[in-house]
């Protein structure tokens, strides 16, 4: 057996027994070993894509979802380059990503020769551990070093509070496939056919490496104010420990769409509305604000929690998030309540104001029939059966879910909120769906725009023989950026070819050349039609004006502005 065969049926081998389950793969011609083991692996999982992009935030999907480490392995050259983007997003968002890049040998580095290029470190400080693992050879030692690196990077990857993206540069000599010497296979004894020890791991399956990690210990608020909150943004870890923690304190539970907290009796869906309101805002300045997660989606979010007297950041790990650098304390996990407090006139105050805003935002967007965005993310999230997963493209998407969708229990939503980008958007929605019913989860559905659905294309490429979730795309198309229209550069000279970017393609004829059935729709009748659950990969489009958008935007926070005016 060669070394880089051996090397490929060890380290594989460690990668399932360390909880990998699935693996995403671009096909290359260096990455041959281990891509020869994996087809034939039946303990994984493999999905083949053509696009190492894709490849890599199919793979953070996947992640983000199981919450197990999900490798993604490449060939070399710019095929590393591509990956990129994902491990930037899984750094971000601390989600478990095993960056594994096929490489040259040394000897034909810095020679000019083919898909060459020095690929140790390229990631920079994204990843939470670098290393190049060194060409495979044939030596006393070498199966226990396979297996201690790929045991670590699995460790590392998912370590409590600081999960993220591991890259392991994999040099390869020729030959690159099995030389037809299959006998030193794991359970082989040593010193018995032609490698010089045996294949196997530890006994009973157990990894080579066990890593200990102590779930962090929780604070008990004594003395809580009551003029208090609980703000829920993405990353989220504890979002039933953040909701009765707010339910305890009698305060509100803000919580943005990808915190996926907004459940229970204190949540209030039109935070950001409300606290867009100057008056509403001034009169409702907290005395503390328990964060969770990384908010940031909403500027008036952002501003109200300056106004904070304090801020306690829930964060394990010391890379903690504090945007507007408010934090008076850090919290390893969500802290328990001393006493539960009765209902109160501040938490009173919110419920009967988020109401009210609802039964403003209602009468707009009832007098017709007629989709918009706003009416689009609240019809979308009202439709979800029981156990659904929603993945929610950035830019307006969010907002609109987080501003205009009623909060309701029984729903999972993500989004790629770690960098909030739109790239990788379909990729990374077909790999959480996949996750998702792999446990049993029910159907899933995707919120895009018309953007994010072209910036990733290439991710409705699904090979065939590859599994296809059961997944709705609902892709709302206003021919180009929409939030521009919304931000200080809407009707500054040349805004519209620079912000607005019409692309002018029709978007049911491209997604169909990717073989995904698109059901176009205009009214809410329509809409809720469509997203009753199907087999498969399709798309509803809804085809909306960017500047009519604008204007309903305006007007219902005027509407909510009234509303409280009253």
């Amino acid at each position: 057996m060669n070394p880089s065969s051996a090397f490929a049926r060890v380290f594989v081998d460690e990668l399932v027994r360390c909880g990998v389950r699935e693996v995403v793969l671009s096909p290359g011609s260096r990455s041959a070993p281990l891509a020869l083991v994996l087809a034939v692996e039946p303990r994984i999982r493999l999905h083949v894509r053509h696009d190492e992009r894709s490849a890599g935030f199919l793979a953070l999907g996947l992640a983000k979802v199981s919450e197990r480490p999900v490798a993604v392995l490449c060939t070399s050259g710019t095929a590393v380059a591509s990956l990129h983007p994902a491990v930037l997003e899984a750094s971000h968002a601390r989600v478990p990503l095993l960056a594994l890049t096929a490489d040259r040998p040394p000897e034909l580095l810095a020679t000019g020769a083919n898909q060459t290029t020095d690929q140790v470190g390229i990631y920079g400080t994204a990843t939470r551990w670098a290393y190049d693992v060194g060409v495979p050879e044939q030596r006393i030692g070498a199966v226990a070093y396979w297996r201690s690196v790929a045991a670590r990077a699995c460790a590392v990857a998912t370590a409590v509070g600081d999960a993220g993206p591991v890259h392991l540069n994999l040099p390869f000599r020729e030959p690159l496939v099995p030389d037809g010497d299959h006998s030193a296979t794991p359970g082989t004894p040593a010193g018995v056919e032609s490698w010089p020890e045996s294949l196997d791991g530890r006994p009973d399956g157990r990894p080579w490496l066990a890593v200990d990690q102590e779930p962090p210990a929780v604070t008990v608020l004594r003395d809580a104010p009551e003029r208090g909150a609980v703000l829920v943004g993405e990353g989220c870890a504890e979002r039933d420990a953040a909701a009765r923690l707010a339910a305890a304190l009698g305060w509100p539970l803000l919580s943005e769409p990808t915190g996926d907290a907004r459940t229970g009796d204190n949540a209030i869906g039109t935070f950001p509305l409300l606290l867009a309101d100057p008056d509403f805002a001034a009169a409702h300045r907290p005395e503390l604000v328990v964060t969770v997660g990384t908010p940031g989606l909403s500027r008036s979010v952002l501003g109200w929690l300056r106004t904070a007297r304090e801020q306690y950041v829930v964060d394990p790990s010391p890379a903690f998030a504090d945007p507007t650098r408010t934090a008076s304390r850090v919290l390893a996990a969500v802290p328990v309540a001393a006493k539960r407090r009765a209902a109160t006139a501040w938490l009173r105050s919110w419920l009967t104001a988020d109401a009210a805003a609802r039964e403003a935002v209602d009468a707009v967007l009832d007098e017709t029939e007629e989709l918009s965005e706003p009416t689009v993310a609240r019809e979308v999230v009202a439709a979800l059966p029981g156990d659904a997963l929603l993945f929610v493209g950035s830019s307006r998407p969010v907002r609109d879910i987080e501003a205009y969708a009623v909060p309701r229990d029984g729903v999972h939503v993500l989004g790629n909120r770690g960098l909030a980008g739109i790239d990788g958007s379909a990729s990374t929605a077909i790999g959480a769906a996949l996750a998702h019913q792999r446990d049993g989860g029910g159907h899933a559905y995707a919120l895009l725009g018309d953007l994010a659905a072209l910036h990733d294309v290439n991710g409705f490429a699904v090979p065939a023989g590859d599994d296809r979730p059961d997944l709705t795309f609902v892709v709302v198309d206003n021919n180009g950026g929409g939030i521009f229209s919304l931000l200080e550069q809407d009707g500054e000279p040349g805004a519209e070819r620079v912000f607005g970017t019409p692309h002018g393609l029709d978007l049911t004829r491209v997604l169909a050349a990717y073989g995904v059935p698109v059901a176009e729709v205009a009214k809410v009748s329509d809409l809720r039609a469509a997203l009753v659950p199907s087999a498969g990969l399709r798309a509803v489009l809804v085809r909306t004006d960017r500047a009519e958008s604008a204007a309903l935007h305006r007007r219902l926070q005027d509407a909510v502005h009234r509303s409280l005016s009253r």
